[in-house]
């Protein structure tokens, strides 16, 4: 059966044969022995991978006969309605380019925008949601106690953006979780006393390759949510603490009403009461922007309202607007921002819409990392804090009931912010009735061109992230700030529209093309292996990996037609089974050459 290959597996596979013998004997038995205990539940159409290496707790604490049993009976149900989503999305792609339309508000659903309604109440422990801790990958022990530890109101447990869905994170981050919530985590507090946890499966796009269920792999996001919700949830709920989730790049209220079916079925197989399971939306696609009322009519009993992503959000119009040159996106750094009023009436909107129904309004996640803090770097520390503490604040004024940010450092002093400007729990009273917003407000791209920095940045960052990657890891650091897909996503599809359109270089007047994208990518890399930052890439293989990362980064910004999503075409076309068997068969010389 197909599975991920983990770097530390692969090194263990490179021991002797004595060595490893018994332990993959061990493993092997493993899985024999829960797909045999499954047989026997009348389960035959279900399989689970081996457990991967160190793996073994997690893997017997997760996977359950009882806990696959239900995981295989919720993807029987809602299966065949994902795959449905995923085509709904084609088609509503190749519609818009075919037909040269622009999306705008349905007026089959005026009704629902136009009348009055408001979500379920929020419960106690969410009504202040100032500060939450972002992109933090539960397979990051440390990090992950750090969170709890900290003062902030939530965390972002994250399986999606900033996580690499190994076989082997995707078990101990899961198996974390439980730890945290069962209270077995070392040195974290009670969970009805650390920050509430804000679970992110992954998105509909994502594929779990180490279950199958009638033949076929099964969507992530069910295997995700599916565990987190058997193991957890009735602990998460006597102790006010969830189960609560972030809902991750969808594009409409059909997806968000499939969801809404996922938790209302859940709640029933479970014997949990209906409505225990609430939902914060990403609004991380240009589709979605234009069905915010409808989707949080379609999660009205689960819903906790909306949230805004620079990120994924921009790099969505080259998703489904990129075939036009009238919506070229300029240099990001240069040019994109929440100021933009393509961005800022997308807030708008958000925060107009979640007031009027009731519900929270949550910025994006500021990224920037705070350098230690000493008297050589005291000034630097106070700029990056001061630049965070000016931005958060804009929101602030701007309505939002809260936002992320990644470094714990900066919850002390945006807490002191809120308390600053605002003495409420949250700013459900600002209706923002004044904000008109309209399709042309929404799509208006903003003027600016392309620079040879951000051309070079948005090369750094992708090839990067997909290193990363390979290394079983969903998010890195990079000249002073975490990245992680959302901003590979918006990196890699610049330069593929960069590419497409010829764009010209404003500060040299050079045309971009795939010859002078190859070029960049090659100094990246040599660059790369000298550079600072790169202290930790010493061998052979640090130097292979960067190299196929390069290699699939050059692949992917040269595709004809636009790939959905890098993490799908990591997941699916490059699976880490097959780029870490490049490691041992591609020479160094044969990958620089193709590049």
């Amino acid at each position: 059966m197909k599975r991920f290959v983990d770097t530390t597996q692969r090194n263990v596979c490179m021991a002797s044969t004595a060595t490893i013998q018994p332990k993959f004997c061990s493993l092997r038995s493993e899985g024999f022995y829960l797909n045999q205990e499954l047989k026997k539940l009348g389960i035959s159409n279900t399989e689970v991978a081996d457990p991967p290496v160190n793996g073994e707790e997690a893997y017997r604490t997760l996977l359950t006969p009882e806990a696959v049993q239900f995981l295989s009976q919720l993807i029987q149900e809602f299966d065949q309605k994902v795959t449905q989503v995923l085509q709904v999305r084609e088609w509503k792609k190749l519609e818009l380019k075919q037909s040269n339309s622009l999306p705008d508000f349905d007026p089959k659903s005026a009704n629902i925008r136009e009348s009055r309604w408001t979500v379920s109440p929020v419960p106690r422990r969410l009504q202040c949601r100032h500060v939450d801790l972002g992109d933090v990958s539960p397979s990051n022990t440390a990090h992950f106690v750090a969170a709890l530890k900290s003062s902030a109101q939530g965390i972002q447990t994250d399986f999606d953006d900033g996580h690499c869905p190994t076989w082997s994170n995707q078990l101990k981050g899961l198996h974390n979780v439980y730890r945290a919530v069962h209270n077995i985590l070392p040195g974290v507090p009670n969970i009805q006393d650390a920050p509430v946890l804000m679970l992110r499966p992954r998105a509909w796009n994502m594929v779990e390759h180490n279950l199958i269920v009638n033949g076929k792999e099964v969507p992530g996001p069910l295997f995700d949510f599916g565990l987190l919700m058997f193991h957890n949830a009735s602990i998460l709920l006597k102790k006010e603490s969830g189960p609560f989730f972030y809902l991750s790049k969808l594009e409409g209220s059909k997806e968000a009403a499939l969801w809404d079916a996922v938790f209302t079925w859940t709640e029933r197989k479970l014997n949990l009461p209906h409505g225990c399971v609430k939902a914060c939306v990403l609004i991380e696609n240009v589709l979605a922007s234009f069905e915010m009322h409808e989707i949080l009519y379609a999660l009205k009993d689960h819903s906790l309202g909306l949230n805004c992503g620079i990120w994924d959000y921009s790099a969505s119009f080259i998703n489904k607007f990129g075939h036009r040159r009238d919506f070229l996106l300029p240099d990001r750094n240069k040019y994109v921002s929440m100021d933009r009023h393509f961005l800022k009436s997308y807030m708008d909107l958000v925060i107009q819409t979640c007031h009027h129904r009731g519900c929270h309004a949550t910025g994006g996640m500021a990224a920037l990392l705070l350098p230690k803090k000493n008297s050589e770097n005291y000034e630097n520390y106070q700029n990056i804090q001061d630049k965070v503490l000016r931005a958060k604040q804009k929101e602030i004024e701007a309505g939002a009931d809260g936002f992320m940010v990644y470094d714990i450092r900066l919850v002390e002093p945006v807490q002191q912010l809120w308390k600053r400007l605002t003495s409420t729990k949250n700013q459900f009273s600002k209706l923002r009735s004044e904000v008109k917003v309209t399709n042309k407000d929404l799509l208006l791209m903003p003027s600016g061109g392309v620079t040879q920095e951000g051309l070079r940045h948005n090369i750094a960052v992708g090839i990067l992230f997909i290193e990363a990657w390979l290394r079983g890891q969903g998010h890195y650091y990079f000249k002073g700030a975490v990245e992680d897909s959302a901003t590979a996503e918006i990196s890699r599809s610049q330069i593929w529209q960069w590419i497409r359109f010829g764009a010209v270089l404003e500060d040299s007047g050079k045309q971009v093309t795939m010859a002078m994208v190859k070029d960049l990518i090659r100094e990246t890399v040599q660059e790369r292996f000298w550079s600072r930052e790169s202290h930790q890439m010493v061998g052979d293989r640090d130097r292979q990996r960067l190299l196929c990362a390069a290699q699939m980064f050059q692949e992917i910004v040269a595709k004809r037609d636009f790939p959905e999503f890098i993490t799908t075409y990591l997941n699916l076309d490059h699976t880490f089974i097959r780029s870490q068997s490049q490691f041992s068969i591609v020479s160094m010389t044969a990958v620089e050459s193709h590049l």
